[in-house]
């Protein structure tokens, strides 16, 4: 007859020493087992327990942006956002004693942005170079009053070999697909995400010039990944670039769209203000870009003057030295 097998965690002998080192190694594994349960048990809560708040008691993070635009001066905190993506997971200094502290404290730390507004850090907002270059983006917002198509604009740049990135939304595409697809083709241009319904990308909802945001991190993922997934498959390429409707993130979008495996963009020049600027505005919002400047324009108001002071500015850059490059020509800053 087989001997039987000894349960391996039971301790060898009998002795006092041995017998007490086995105590204290099973008393480890309790208290492992502890954390491990009241890590999931916070977890739960994150997802279950978050209605109880009134969201009117959320103190103000942010206000709409002015057209004098003051940029951070350094990317610490961008780098902290990607370098260590599971700090905000460490554990608290001091332990909830109680679960409605628990239900607070969990809603303040996940569902309570830290930050909020067009130049929060990890939005990409110039090209990283001291040479004198300029990048011209374009924004293609769709929908039932965004969805034109400035001809004469896209006509010139192709006439002075001027590259952009354009940043396409979803609906545009819907609404000019054979237009896109033909300026896909041209190697002048390069093809980046705006977005799937044009929504500013907040975790609880917050709107931007009028623009309700979406509302959760499903609602953020499926604003930046519906239309990376159209781009992609109409082009053969993915995007490799995000701006989000009315360029507003919280922190929490900004994270979500790295996930997702795009770079949020913003600007620094902005060039046409919605396409509402005069020709004149436009010209010198263009003629006060730096070396690296993005530029923020639009490409689906053939109404508008943004072409015209395109056509004013480009050939004066061009005679202070200034070239003109696609955001993917050069790291982002």
């Amino acid at each position: 007859m087989r001997k039987p097998q000894r349960d391996k965690y039971l301790p060898i002998g009998n002795n006092k020493t041995t017998i007490t080192s086995y105590i204290k190694d099973m008393l480890v594994v309790n208290l492992m087992k502890n954390a491990l349960s009241f890590s999931i048990l916070s977890m739960l809560l994150l997802n279950g327990c978050n209605g109880d708040r009134d969201l009117s008691e959320i103190e103000d993070l942010g206000v709409e942006p002015q057209k004098v635009i003051s940029l951070p001066n350094s990317d610490k905190n961008e780098m902290q956002v990607l370098q260590e993506p599971h700090s905000s997971f460490m554990i608290q200094e001091s332990t909830p004693t109680n679960d409605q502290e628990l239900r607070e404290y969990l809603y303040n730390k996940y569902q309570v942005p830290k930050e909020w507004g067009e130049f929060i850090p990890g939005v990409k907002t110039q090209v990283s170079t001291d040479e004198k270059v300029i990048a011209l983006t374009l924004d293609a917002c769709g929908g039932t009053t965004g969805s034109g198509y400035d001809a004469e604009l896209i006509y010139f740049l192709r006439q002075e070999n001027v590259p952009a990135t354009l940043f396409v939304n979803s609906r545009w595409i819907d609404a000019n697909y054979w237009t896109f697809w033909a300026l896909n083709r041209i190697p002048l241009f390069e093809i980046a995400n705006h977005g799937t319904e044009h929504r500013p990308l907040s975790i609880n909802g917050r709107s931007a010039w009028g623009i309700k945001g979406t509302e959760n991190v499903a609602q953020m993922t499926d604003e930046v990944l519906l239309n990376h997934r159209k781009i992609e498959q109409i082009t053969g390429k993915a995007p490799k670039y995000f701006r989000s409707g009315t360029a507003f993130y919280d922190d929490v979008g900004v994270k979500v769209v790295y996930e997702i495996g795009e770079t949020p963009v913003n600007y620094n020049v902005l060039g046409d203000a919605g396409a509402t600027f005069s020709k004149e505005q436009v010209r010198d919002a263009l003629l006060n870009a730096k070396p690296g400047s993005i530029v923020l324009l639009h490409m689906n108001k053939p109404n508008s003057e943004t072409a015209e002071g395109i056509k004013l500015a480009v050939p004066e850059l061009k005679n202070r030295g200034y070239r003109f490059v696609k955001l993917s020509d050069y790291p982002l800053k």
